[in-house]
């Protein structure tokens, strides 16, 4: 690690690429930053590319927050194939083919998931059963079966549904059709399982052959870089400039600052959960409004 100048708190959002996980771009990050209080906001598999919001020094505690923001996605579902992780890693389950599915289903089932839903995760996941990760418990053999859980899905937007041929388990050609979607959901939401749902109901199975994170709540494909981008000039997104992107902001008095910096309640009207600064424009503190006050969640410097 560099042993560099005192570390500046801050988000670092980068652009993922394709065939490393999130925790080697965490390793890589940590080396830049010379720190190895890095963190990051919600994992992208080893296959996705996109937007990976990462936290350094005091803003790692900003990540539990962050991760219950809203995420968009571009993706592209093949239907006729499903596999056993539902995304193009996994080994072929089954090859039913979609020859003789129209467009026009395609679009009507995949309308019919946006909204609040049951959404049961793909066993691949990184959802805890009995304390060990469900994909490791897959890995090992084991047969995983997850509860459904609620996700918003605010948006889903097909572009285009496009013929085309894939192999079956035995290598034999199978005729598919590749749908290509962008997605804004809730955190907590997993697009290989709409892939999945999706080929369940037209009865051709589905699973996930590209998948690219566009945001996390403010943070876009616009503020994010690469990893080479970011060897070449480390920098981070400060984190009072992060905290007035993500959530609602109020700026204080010099009383109510003091107060803040030790955790006190405070008289001021919230409608949600809130970054709050002082007159200098330091970020302080996240608070929410709770029995008639503004309480704190989580206060980033001392008095």
């Amino acid at each position: 690690m560099r042993p560099s100048a005192p570390v500046t708190p801050g988000l670092v959002v980068v652009d993922k690429p394709a065939g490393i996980t999130s925790h080697d771009v965490v390793s890589r990050v940590r080396r830049l930053a010379g720190t190895r209080k890095v963190g990051h906001a919600g994992t992208l598999d080893p296959m996705a590319t996109g937007v990976l919001v990462l936290g350094v020094d005091r803003a790692t505690r900003l990540l539990g927050h962050l991760m219950l923001t809203e995420k968009a996605y571009d993706a592209t579902v093949r239907l006729g194939v499903a596999t056993g992780t539902d995304d193009a890693e996994g080994e072929t389950l089954s090859a039913a083919g979609a020859a003789g599915v129209e467009g026009r289903a395609v679009r009507e089932v995949l309308a019919g998931f946006v909204g609040d839903i049951e959404q049961v995760p793909t066993a691949v996941s990184a959802i805890k059963v009995d304390g060990r990760r469900a994909y490791q418990r897959v890995r090992d053999g084991e047969q995983v079966e997850l509860e459904a859980r609620p996700v918003t899905i605010h948006e889903l937007v097909v572009h285009q549904v496009r013929p085309a041929t894939a192999a079956d388990a035995a290598g034999e050609p199978v005729e598919v059709l590749d749908v290509d979607i962008s997605m804004r959901c809730s955190s907590g939401t997993y697009v290989r399982a709409v892939a999945r749902d999706a080929g369940a109901a037209l009865g051709t199975g589905g699973h996930l052959t590209a998948l690219r994170r566009t945001a996390v709540g403010p943070y876009d494909l616009d503020v994010a870089r690469t990893l080479e981008d970011l060897a070449d000039d480390f920098a981070v997104l400060p984190l009072a400039t992060a905290a007035r992107a993500a959530f609602a902001s109020l700026d204080l008095d010099e009383q109510q600052a003091r107060d803040v910096r030790v955790g006190r309640p405070i008289d001021v009207p919230l409608e949600e959960m809130t970054g709050v600064f002082d007159p200098d424009g330091e970020f302080l503190a996240l608070y929410e409004p709770r029995e008639g006050r503004a309480r704190p969640v989580a206060v980033f410097v001392q008095g």
